[in-house]
């Protein structure tokens, strides 16, 4: 299996390299050469997996024994996964017959994206061990600078997943006073030498921005040897898509007596900022997964719902305001919301659907002239959304997507409506403010679907990461006590320990380049 960057080029990368490069030079991102498809007897051989077991099987699909050997593999999937505080590592939560809630939060830090950082801290390690190993005595030993942009959970996370690792510097950007204060505090009290906090004053695009700008730098790259652990980084995306298959036979274990489960069409809702988490199932659908469309759901930065609407794929509404608006406005028009993580304007993922779409609608006779033709289209597109702050793609390509993904959007009200409504039920149910955006569009959705449809809704980080939105929505509540109902053990007197991070006044490519000069060299 080789991967190559979905805006064309002659570069055909292994798993390894994939893995440790992130970001394509061209600014493309890296997509498998083919999907592959599930083994015949996959759905009785694979039933009683673990997640361990169930890791290993699809992450084998992708990556060629001759890199990792299945022991290797195995290994360190074990050792990814033995953090986690759940045996399940992903457990769902039965809400009722029709819906259930998948907690992808029972890793060191309380949010989905250890799911795939836990594993992609310990391949970095892996792959450079090995390198070196490979080294002779006088050689210099490979090392690896990692550099990443939160808009919350994924700083924390990568930081959890490659603190202390051995050959590996870390520097993660977030939106100074962008993030929740537990977030902020989960990474800035992590000491460890290797690691390093930089408090951009802007957006999570400005950081996106600056931290792709950097990739793009190749004299900037090859000096520092960067690393990506944003969900730009295919092995995010693989390690992400297998909690997809453990829901899926969880959920038919859990069917009533007399219900078969070659009835019933599963429907996943996502919380979707980024666009990472639901294109996992998206992969995991085209494998052969037997799943319905995939719901996205986002907040008041609905640029992916919008998307779906009209098909055109833009920063700002050009419905609502003129076309000179449209070009005036950059990522500042982020909106502050309750649900901070998926304060997104730009969806760097959604770059990698847009290349399927794209393939999907090619003249070519063989793959390598579609893919080629592919490429081209993509970059193309992806051009106008840096030149113009959009792009409209074609009808048939829209209907594509459709096939495929409903969107909806949630407002903050209705968000902190649906945390009340969902701990005043029975049983009552505590959910953050992202999971709540995912329950109010799966009770939008339900009345709509058939009887035999089941809703596995994605819960993507602990409520006390969130606890002023949690709080808000449960204000009043003589039922509700935060310290007793949602504040983990391990949270207890964070937001009281010593932090160290670096301030940058202004989101400036050359003010977080000597950020890393600065500490890459001690």
């Amino acid at each position: 299996m080789k991967y190559f960057s979905t805006r064309g080029g002659d570069q055909k990368l292994s798993f390894e390299e994939t893995v440790l490069t992130g970001l394509a030079p061209n600014g493309g991102l890296y997509i498998p050469e083919y999907i592959p498809k599930l083994p015949e007897n996959w759905i009785n051989d694979w039933k009683d997996y673990s997640f361990v077991d169930l890791s290993v099987a699809v992450l084998s699909l992708y990556i060629s024994s001759e890199e990792i050997t299945k022991d290797e593999l195995r290994s360190l999937v074990e050792k990814s996964y033995s953090t986690f505080r759940h045996p399940d590592v992903t457990p769902l939560h039965k809400l009722d017959d029709k819906s259930f809630i998948l907690e992808l939060f029972h890793g060191p830090t309380f949010a989905f994206k250890d799911v795939a950082l836990q594993l992609l801290g310990n391949l970095f390690e892996f792959f450079l061990l090995r390198r070196n190993a490979r080294k002779g005595p006088e050689e210099k030993p490979e090392t690896l600078t990692v550099v990443g942009a939160t808009s919350g959970d994924t700083g924390s996370a990568a930081i959890y997943g490659l603190r202390g690792k051995s050959n590996v510097s870390i520097f993660i950007l977030h939106p100074k006073g962008r993030v929740s204060p537990i977030q902020e505090a989960q990474m800035t009290t992590v000491t460890d030498s290797n690691v390093h906090n930089i408090a951009v004053k802007g957006t999570f695009d400005d950081c996106q921005d600056i931290v792709k700008a950097l990739f793009a730098d190749k004299e900037f790259n090859a000096k520092h040897n960067l690393g990506a652990v944003n969900s730009i980084n295919w092995a995010r995306i693989l390690a992400q898509t297998v909690y997809y298959f453990l829901s899926f036979f969880h959920i038919r274990s859990q069917l009533p007596a007399g219900t078969s489960p070659e009835d019933i069409e599963i429907q996943y809702v996502v919380p979707t900022g980024n666009f990472g988490d639901i294109l996992a199932g998206y992969y995991a659908k085209k494998m052969g997964l037997p799943i319905g469309k995939l719901v996205v759901a986002t907040n008041a930065n609905d640029i992916l719902a919008r998307f779906w609407k009209s098909g055109k794929y833009e920063k700002v509404d050009s419905s609502s305001v003129s076309s000179e608006t449209v070009l005036a406005i950059d990522a500042s028009g982020v909106k502050e919301t309750v649900s901070p993580a998926m304060d997104i304007l730009v969806s760097s993922n959604f770059e990698r659907l847009l290349w399927y779409l794209a393939y999907d609608h090619t003249s070519g006779i063989s793959f390598e002239e579609r893919q080629k033709e592919a490429c081209a289209t993509l970059d193309g597109w992806m051009g106008k959304v840096k030149s113009e702050g959009r792009v409209e793609i074609p009808v048939k390509a829209l209907e594509s997507a459709r096939q495929e993904f409903i969107a909806e959007r949630v407002a903050d009200e209705e968000t902190l409506k649906t945390i009340r409504s969902y701990f005043d039920s029975e049983p009552s149910y505590v959910a953050d403010p992202h999971t709540a955006v995912g329950l109010a569009v799966a009770r939008r959705l339900a009345p709509q679907n058939s009887d035999n449809v089941r809703q596995i809704i994605l819960s993507t980080a602990h409520p006390a990461k969130f606890s002023e939105a949690v709080s808000r929505a449960l204000e009043g509540s003589s039922q509700f006590n935060f310290d007793r109902d949602v504040l983990p053990t391990e949270f207890r007197g964070l937001l009281e320990k010593e932090r160290r991070a670096i301030d940058v006044e202004r989101p400036d490519i050359d003010l977080v380049k000597e950020v890393i000069e600065r500490f890459a060299k001690e």
